[in-house]
Protein backbone atom coordinates (compact mmCIF):
# COMPACT_ATOMS: atom_id res chain seq x y z
CA UNK A 1 0.00 0.00 0.00
CA UNK A 2 1.00 3.47 -0.88
CA UNK A 3 1.43 5.57 2.39
CA UNK A 4 0.30 9.51 2.08
CA UNK A 5 1.42 11.88 4.34
CA UNK A 6 -1.75 12.46 7.48
CA UNK A 7 -4.19 15.92 6.39
CA UNK A 8 -3.99 18.43 9.44
CA UNK A 9 -6.77 19.28 11.45
CA UNK A 10 -6.58 23.06 9.94
CA UNK A 11 -7.07 21.33 6.32
CA UNK A 12 -9.62 18.86 7.24
CA UNK A 13 -11.64 21.67 8.50
CA UNK A 14 -11.01 23.69 4.86
CA UNK A 15 -12.35 20.69 3.21
CA UNK A 16 -15.71 20.03 5.32
CA UNK A 17 -16.25 23.98 4.45
CA UNK A 18 -15.81 23.58 0.79
CA UNK A 19 -18.03 20.17 0.62
CA UNK A 20 -20.66 21.20 2.74
CA UNK A 21 -20.68 24.87 0.34
CA UNK A 22 -20.54 22.27 -2.74
CA UNK A 23 -23.32 19.86 -1.33
CA UNK A 24 -25.25 22.58 -0.46
CA UNK A 25 -24.78 24.12 -3.99
CA UNK A 26 -25.47 21.10 -5.64
CA UNK A 27 -29.28 20.09 -4.09
CA UNK A 28 -30.54 23.93 -4.32
CA UNK A 29 -29.42 23.89 -8.09
CA UNK A 30 -31.26 20.32 -8.22
CA UNK A 31 -34.10 22.01 -6.64
CA UNK A 32 -34.51 25.45 -8.46
CA UNK A 33 -32.61 24.61 -11.12
CA UNK A 34 -28.74 27.02 -11.68
CA UNK A 35 -30.73 29.77 -12.90
CA UNK A 36 -32.60 30.52 -9.45
CA UNK A 37 -29.72 29.64 -7.76
CA UNK A 38 -27.58 32.58 -5.61
CA UNK A 39 -24.72 32.64 -3.64
CA UNK A 40 -26.18 33.85 -0.44
CA UNK A 41 -28.92 31.13 -0.86
CA UNK A 42 -26.02 28.52 -0.67
CA UNK A 43 -23.83 30.31 1.90
CA UNK A 44 -27.00 30.65 3.94
CA UNK A 45 -27.61 26.32 3.74
CA UNK A 46 -24.62 26.25 5.20
CA UNK A 47 -24.06 29.27 7.84
CA UNK A 48 -21.56 31.33 6.85
CA UNK A 49 -21.26 34.64 4.93
CA UNK A 50 -21.45 35.43 0.77
CA UNK A 51 -18.04 36.35 1.92
CA UNK A 52 -16.20 32.92 3.19
CA UNK A 53 -18.56 31.47 0.05
CA UNK A 54 -15.59 33.52 -2.27
CA UNK A 55 -12.82 31.80 -0.45
CA UNK A 56 -13.61 28.85 -1.46
CA UNK A 57 -15.53 29.09 -5.24
CA UNK A 58 -15.52 31.98 -7.82
CA UNK A 59 -18.53 31.24 -9.00
CA UNK A 60 -22.04 29.07 -8.07
CA UNK A 61 -21.84 27.64 -11.32
CA UNK A 62 -17.63 26.12 -9.65
CA UNK A 63 -19.31 25.26 -6.54
CA UNK A 64 -21.90 23.14 -8.14
CA UNK A 65 -19.52 21.29 -10.24
CA UNK A 66 -17.55 20.47 -7.51
CA UNK A 67 -18.91 17.35 -6.80
CA UNK A 68 -16.73 16.36 -9.84
CA UNK A 69 -13.32 17.00 -8.01
CA UNK A 70 -14.16 15.93 -4.91
CA UNK A 71 -14.99 12.56 -5.89
CA UNK A 72 -11.59 12.27 -7.97
CA UNK A 73 -10.20 13.08 -4.84
CA UNK A 74 -11.32 10.23 -3.17
CA UNK A 75 -10.62 7.95 -5.93
CA UNK A 76 -6.85 9.34 -5.80
CA UNK A 77 -7.04 8.29 -2.13
CA UNK A 78 -8.51 5.16 -2.51
CA UNK A 79 -6.23 3.81 -5.54
CA UNK A 80 -3.19 5.04 -3.57
CA UNK A 81 -4.51 2.47 -1.00
CA UNK A 82 -5.24 -0.42 -3.02
CA UNK A 83 -3.13 -3.44 -2.09
CA UNK A 84 0.87 -2.59 -3.46
CA UNK A 85 0.50 -6.04 -5.45
CA UNK A 86 -2.45 -5.25 -7.06
CA UNK A 87 -2.09 -4.77 -11.28
CA UNK A 88 -1.63 -1.33 -12.30
CA UNK A 89 -5.26 -1.42 -14.43
CA UNK A 90 -6.62 -3.44 -12.06
CA UNK A 91 -6.01 -0.99 -9.04
CA UNK A 92 -7.18 1.94 -11.06
CA UNK A 93 -10.41 0.23 -11.94
CA UNK A 94 -11.47 -1.04 -8.51
CA UNK A 95 -10.84 2.13 -6.95
CA UNK A 96 -13.01 4.42 -9.25
CA UNK A 97 -15.60 1.74 -9.17
CA UNK A 98 -15.54 1.25 -5.33
CA UNK A 99 -16.02 4.82 -5.11
CA UNK A 100 -19.01 5.02 -7.10
CA UNK A 101 -20.39 1.70 -5.24
CA UNK A 102 -20.10 3.69 -2.34
CA UNK A 103 -22.80 6.04 -3.13
CA UNK A 104 -20.70 8.97 -5.32
CA UNK A 105 -22.55 8.02 -8.61
CA UNK A 106 -25.15 10.26 -9.86
CA UNK A 107 -28.75 9.26 -8.83
CA UNK A 108 -31.51 8.38 -11.37
CA UNK A 109 -34.12 10.58 -9.56
CA UNK A 110 -31.89 13.48 -10.51
CA UNK A 111 -31.66 12.90 -14.08
CA UNK A 112 -34.55 15.04 -16.07
CA UNK A 113 -33.08 18.15 -13.53
CA UNK A 114 -29.46 17.31 -14.73
CA UNK A 115 -30.15 17.55 -17.98
CA UNK A 116 -32.10 21.18 -17.50
CA UNK A 117 -28.82 21.91 -15.72
CA UNK A 118 -26.76 20.87 -19.00
CA UNK A 119 -28.31 23.66 -20.60
CA UNK A 120 -27.05 26.41 -18.62
CA UNK A 121 -23.50 27.40 -20.54
CA UNK A 122 -21.78 28.71 -17.59
CA UNK A 123 -22.83 25.53 -16.16
CA UNK A 124 -21.15 23.70 -19.05
CA UNK A 125 -17.96 25.52 -19.09
CA UNK A 126 -17.50 25.09 -15.24
CA UNK A 127 -17.89 21.37 -15.68
CA UNK A 128 -15.53 21.00 -18.58
CA UNK A 129 -12.83 22.94 -16.57
CA UNK A 130 -13.74 20.33 -13.74
CA UNK A 131 -13.18 17.34 -15.80
CA UNK A 132 -9.88 18.58 -16.48
CA UNK A 133 -8.87 19.59 -13.47
CA UNK A 134 -9.94 15.64 -12.43
CA UNK A 135 -7.90 14.17 -15.09
CA UNK A 136 -4.89 16.23 -13.62
CA UNK A 137 -5.74 14.55 -10.17
CA UNK A 138 -6.40 11.54 -11.25
CA UNK A 139 -2.64 11.14 -13.53
CA UNK A 140 -1.15 12.65 -10.44
CA UNK A 141 -1.97 9.71 -8.79
CA UNK A 142 -1.43 6.45 -11.29
CA UNK A 143 2.15 8.17 -11.36
CA UNK A 144 2.64 7.75 -7.81
CA UNK A 145 1.09 4.33 -7.63
CA UNK A 146 3.13 3.46 -10.59
CA UNK A 147 6.56 4.54 -9.00
CA UNK A 148 9.55 6.64 -10.00
CA UNK A 149 10.23 4.54 -12.92
CA UNK A 150 6.65 5.27 -14.86
CA UNK A 151 6.39 7.64 -17.93
CA UNK A 152 4.41 10.50 -17.00
CA UNK A 153 2.65 10.98 -20.31
CA UNK A 154 1.79 7.19 -20.00
CA UNK A 155 0.17 8.50 -16.43
CA UNK A 156 -2.13 11.09 -18.64
CA UNK A 157 -3.02 8.90 -21.05
CA UNK A 158 -4.31 6.20 -18.89
CA UNK A 159 -6.23 8.96 -16.95
CA UNK A 160 -8.16 10.53 -20.02
CA UNK A 161 -8.88 6.69 -20.87
CA UNK A 162 -10.66 6.63 -17.27
CA UNK A 163 -12.22 9.87 -17.59
CA UNK A 164 -13.07 9.69 -20.80
CA UNK A 165 -15.36 6.09 -19.64
CA UNK A 166 -16.80 8.28 -17.26
CA UNK A 167 -18.12 11.18 -19.40
CA UNK A 168 -19.36 8.67 -22.10
CA UNK A 169 -21.10 6.77 -19.26
CA UNK A 170 -22.59 9.75 -17.50
CA UNK A 171 -24.24 10.56 -21.31
CA UNK A 172 -25.33 7.52 -21.88
CA UNK A 173 -27.04 6.89 -18.61
CA UNK A 174 -28.22 11.00 -18.54
CA UNK A 175 -29.40 10.90 -22.54
CA UNK A 176 -31.42 7.31 -21.78
CA UNK A 177 -29.72 5.60 -24.82
CA UNK A 178 -29.76 2.44 -22.47
CA UNK A 179 -31.87 1.05 -19.24
CA UNK A 180 -28.61 -0.14 -17.20
CA UNK A 181 -27.62 2.66 -14.23
CA UNK A 182 -24.91 4.54 -14.26
CA UNK A 183 -22.60 2.00 -12.40
CA UNK A 184 -22.73 -1.06 -14.62
CA UNK A 185 -21.86 1.05 -18.12
CA UNK A 186 -18.72 2.93 -16.93
CA UNK A 187 -17.49 -0.60 -15.19
CA UNK A 188 -18.46 -2.57 -18.18
CA UNK A 189 -16.54 0.70 -20.30
CA UNK A 190 -13.34 0.24 -17.85
CA UNK A 191 -13.12 -2.80 -17.90
CA UNK A 192 -12.93 -3.20 -21.75
CA UNK A 193 -10.64 -0.38 -22.16
CA UNK A 194 -8.24 -2.50 -19.14
CA UNK A 195 -8.46 -5.17 -22.03
CA UNK A 196 -7.48 -3.19 -24.76
CA UNK A 197 -10.78 -3.44 -26.66
CA UNK A 198 -11.30 -6.94 -27.52
CA UNK A 199 -15.06 -6.12 -28.60
CA UNK A 200 -14.48 -3.60 -30.61
CA UNK A 201 -11.29 -5.52 -32.55
CA UNK A 202 -13.26 -8.74 -32.69
CA UNK A 203 -16.81 -6.77 -34.25
CA UNK A 204 -13.77 -4.88 -36.65
CA UNK A 205 -12.03 -7.97 -37.57
CA UNK A 206 -15.89 -10.15 -38.26
CA UNK A 207 -16.57 -7.28 -40.99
Amino acid sequence: MTSTAPVGLRERKKRAARQALAQAALRIALERGVDQLRVEDIANEVGVSARTFNNYFSSKEEAVCSFIVEHQERVREALLARPADEPLWAAVVNAAVDRYAEGDGPQREDVWRMRDMMQNTALFSEMLRAHATVERVLSEAILERAGKQANPLHARMMASIVQGASRVAFDTWLNGAVEDDFLPIFTGLLREAAAGMPALAAAAAAR
